[in-house]
């Protein structure tokens, strides 16, 4: 890692490098140099992203497109050149590294401590849609093929049943049987997809609060980060993540399935932001937003339902049933907005108008 620092461009000399965030997939250190310029420097997860160059081809373009629209020069990450001019470096075991500016005058949120919190991220992550309206998609490379392709995930889902790695099929009956009653609909988003009747757009695919860099200041967002996972998508993939994430009223993983439900002013606050900060979907693509939010929400369970079931290989755990909570949170959101079905679908239609 020391070596890796010298590849690439610094304003200084840099004299302190430490771990940095609480992201789980990449390597990142914070490095500070002898003239106070901060930087971050990141290796990529090869296990996770195996065409890390793919990858990277990806950020390089999309922060550039955003950079071109903007005069605010943190409205886009800014990746630093090696010293030979190429924005990222591999090492002798052909690891990918790159090097970013630091976002200064930032913050970065872990959970909304407001609803205006929530409602900027909707700003945000309505701008970078906005932003790539125009960004040809199908340019983008894969970085995890098949990501949000939900018939997929039920086909994994199923080989892991029908293996039944550990014998807990038994058990979770309940669960599979929730699964398997949801199945037609869950291939609803990807059929429109195929179809064409929504259009493939530019999307983030990781839309949580902690990936938006808001203005020490003003609380407004600056800039997205994380864009490994940026792919062809749908609209309906990145709105329907952050109303999984953002407007669950209990903890991923809450054992305590009662303190689980999706806030519908919380709904309501993302998608006036989204909605406002991204004019163009078509209307469609506004229509579908409530099912976004509960195929995303679905999916997620799905998956965390298929790693219990597989033996817990992918999802890391703190304790033998961890998946099978996460799994049981998710399902009791997407019950929970099959009641709210009718009220969510009236409020993307008030606020679309």
């Amino acid at each position: 890692m020391e070596d890796m620092i010298y590849k690439f461009q610094t304003e200084g000399t840099p004299v302190t490098c430490a771990p940095y965030g609480c992201g789980h997939i990449n390597r990142t250190f914070l490095i500070v140099t002898d003239t106070g310029r901060r930087y971050i420097l990141q290796m990529l997860n090869g296990a996770v992203f195996p065409d890390p160059r793919g990858l990277m081809e990806n950020v390089i373009a999309i922060v550039r497109h955003i950079a071109a629209k903007s005069d605010d020069p943190r409205a886009a990450l800014r990746l630093n050149p090696t010293t030979d001019g190429k924005l990222y470096a591999e090492d002798e075991k052909g690891r990918v590294w790159r090097l970013y500016d630091f976002v200064e005058g930032s913050i970065c949120l872990q959970a909304p401590e407001t609803p205006e919190d929530f409602y900027q991220s909707a700003i945000a992550f309505g701008t970078f849609q906005q932003q790539l309206a125009d960004f040809p998609a199908a340019t983008l490379h894969e970085t995890i093929p098949n990501f949000h392709n939900t018939p997929d995930r039920y086909r994994i889902f199923r080989d892991a049943l029908a293996a039944d790695a550990l014998g807990r099929a038994k058990d979770v009956q309940p669960e599979i049987e929730f699964v398997l009653s949801h199945e037609t609909e869950a291939g609803e988003l990807q059929r429109m997809r195929e179809s064409g009747a929504l259009p493939t757009r530019v999307t983030h695919n990781d839309t949580k609060l902690n990936n938006v860099m808001l203005d020490e200041k003003t609380r407004k967002p600056l800039c997205v980060i994380d864009l490994d996972t940026v792919m062809p998508g749908l609209a309906a993939y990145d709105f329907g993540d952050s109303i999984r994430f953002g407007a669950a009223t209990a903890a991923e993983d809450e054992k305590d399935l009662s303190k689980m439900e999706m806030d519908l002013a919380a709904f309501e606050t993302y998608t006036r932001g989204f909605l406002t900060a991204c004019p163009g979907l078509t209307e469609l693509e506004k229509q579908t937003l409530p099912l976004g939010a509960k195929l995303m929400t679905l999916e997620c369970g799905v998956r965390f339902l298929t790693d219990y079931l597989a033996g817990d290989v992918y999802f890391s755990i703190d304790r033998p049933e961890h998946n099978l909570d996460r799994a049981r949170t998710q399902f009791k959101l997407v019950a929970d907005m099959e009641r709210k079905w009718d009220d969510m679908r009236a409020v993307v239609a008030r606020l679309a108008k």
